[in-house]
């Protein structure tokens, strides 16, 4: 397929108004899936499990099997709503979206159309120079997510090509939010910035009530994009394409970039817009046809005649809403004014995903400043290394007991690295790395004395520059000392000893 031609951005954006809207899906991580007894595991065990062992009769669709609600899933998706703004419905129901697809073995999925749990709500965005930006919500409504093919023989991976498919029905009926937007106006050249945002905002919204791992490369959080033109001074909207499926922050923030540029490119041709799903392709930074987009009529939605209507009581959604926890925003200004970041600073921390951990790992002992150290640095850099999230390689307890140990002068900095992949190849804690592979700070005189004498015969001119006044030259002899004892010597020390040597 010949690559599109795309417009410059810029340009595109003086003779277009890009219009957003956003449907973002969440999986909740309730043990048990939505409509039934099947265990819906965390993460790791999730995807450790065997193909097609995490299922129940109503998953496949089976006859006779009938749904039943989960009611953690309930309360979760109330919680969303509230923290989202929504009114919460006094009744909604559940209904049939009918399609065939190999991975969905009823050949329909319960999901919510007229009737959704939440409505009417807006979320506070924030750009990363501080700009603030309300996104209008239309609806949060529940539903079961569908199966997964994996297309074989093939060279790509993808179905063309592939000579056969085979089905995975353990994520068949995973509980999943689907969050709506309404169209969104005015964000002209902020467009792919606003998309990032968002979908930041709705990951945090989801960690911070504890309701999802929200982790978009596990697919715990999935953004389609839909993204339409209109020239310049036009109130009529133009043909939407809906971007399945998005991967990442980045690749959301690229994904609506690269469709303003394909469409105006396409428009300003004297084409039209194709109403249309489209796939991301994160190696090409690219998006390609998928299918026809369909309304809500080709979907034959009616009631779902095996659920009855959800009707929580008003304290319920009292109760929830007073356990809702502070917004976003709010919390972020609030930390990084109490960790006294920089702007920059906390962009790493909030960019990487690693609020939480970081804030973990100060409660646990460590200082702002050292914790951000350690997980936008080397934790980051072995976690990137081992395609993982960084909160996957250790604990924040454990990273402060690291920086404890390099405050009280145990480790150096160099040596703490070492300990630190020590624990993350699971030789235990950071004390016990330590003692197994013999890397604390050798500070005893003795020891460090017999390394100078051994260092200062090598180099027998050294103690006479220092004598004369250039202290300086003692870094020949520290260093020497360091290698001598495979960075294990206390540094500082040694400067002092050497010092001590030649004022005597």
């Amino acid at each position: 397929m010949a690559a599109a031609k795309l417009m410059d951005f810029d340009k595109a954006l003086e003779m277009f108004e890009p219009v957003l809207g956003f449907e973002v899906h969440v999986e909740l991580n309730t043990n048990t899936k939505m409509f039934s007894d099947a265990p819906n595991p965390a993460n790791e065990a999730f995807h450790a499990a065997e193909p097609n062992t995490l299922i129940a009769p109503v998953d496949l669709g089976l006859p006779g099997s009938l749904p039943v609600v989960n009611e953690t899933a309930i309360r979760s998706s109330i919680s969303l709503g509230l923290a989202l703004g929504c009114s919460i419905a006094e009744s909604s129901r559940f209904a049939r979206k009918n399609y065939f697809y190999p991975d969905l073995g009823k050949n329909y999925q319960i999901s919510q159309y007229d009737e959704p749990i939440a409505y009417e709500g807006s979320v506070e965005v924030e750009l990363e120079d501080g700009t603030l930006i309300t996104i209008p919500i239309e609806r949060a409504h529940m539903e079961e997510d569908a199966g997964k093919l994996t297309h074989m023989g093939g060279a790509t991976g993808r179905i063309q090509g592939a000579e056969y498919s085979l089905v995975d029905y353990n994520r068949a009926g995973v509980p999943l939010v689907e969050i709506v937007t309404k169209t969104i106006f005015g964000t002209d050249h902020r467009a792919p910035e606003v998309a990032k945002a968002y979908v930041q905002a709705i990951r945090d919204i989801v960690r911070g009530l504890g309701i999802s791992e929200a982790r978009l490369e596990r697919g715990n959080l999935r953004c389609d994009a839909n993204v339409s033109l209109r020239p310049r001074g036009q109130e009529k909207l133009g043909t939407r394409t809906e971007t399945k499926n998005v991967n990442s922050m980045r690749s959301v923030e690229r994904a609506v970039r690269y469709e303003i540029q394909r469409q105006a490119q396409i428009l300003a041709d004297g084409g039209t817009i194709t109403q249309e799903t489209r796939h991301w392709h994160e190696d090409t930074g690219t998006t390609s046809p998928g299918r026809p987009k369909s309304d809500a009529d080709d979907y034959r939605y009616f009631p779902e005649p095996d659920l009855l209507p959800v009707e929580p009581a008003a304290e319920l959604i009292e109760e929830l809403r007073a356990a809702l926890p502070e917004q976003p925003v709010a919390r972020r200004r609030r930390l990084m004014a109490e960790w006294g970041f920089t702007d920059l600073e906390f962009q790493d921390v909030r960019n990487g995903g690693l609020l939480e951990v970081v804030e973990a790992t100060i409660a646990a002992g460590a200082t702002p400043a050292t914790a951000r150290k350690w997980w936008t640095g080397e934790i980051s850099r072995l976690a990137n290394a081992q395609e993982k999230d960084a909160s996957e390689l250790i604990s924040p307890e454990n990273v402060a007991a690291l920086q404890q140990l390099v405050d009280a002068g145990t480790l150096t900095d160099k040596l703490a690295r070492q300990v630190l992949e020590g624990v993350i190849a699971g030789e235990g804690n950071p004390q016990e790395v330590v003692d197994a592979r013999g890397l604390a700070v050798v500070s005893d005189d003795g020891a460090l004395i017999a390394a100078i004498d051994e260092a200062l015969a090598a180099q027998p001119d050294v103690m006479a520059k220092i004598k004369d006044g250039k202290v300086q030259a003692a870094g020949a002899v520290i260093g020497a000392v360091m290698k001598a004892m495979k960075g294990q010597a206390d540094a500082a020390r040694v400067r002092e000893l050497i010092l001590e040597r030649a004022a005597q």
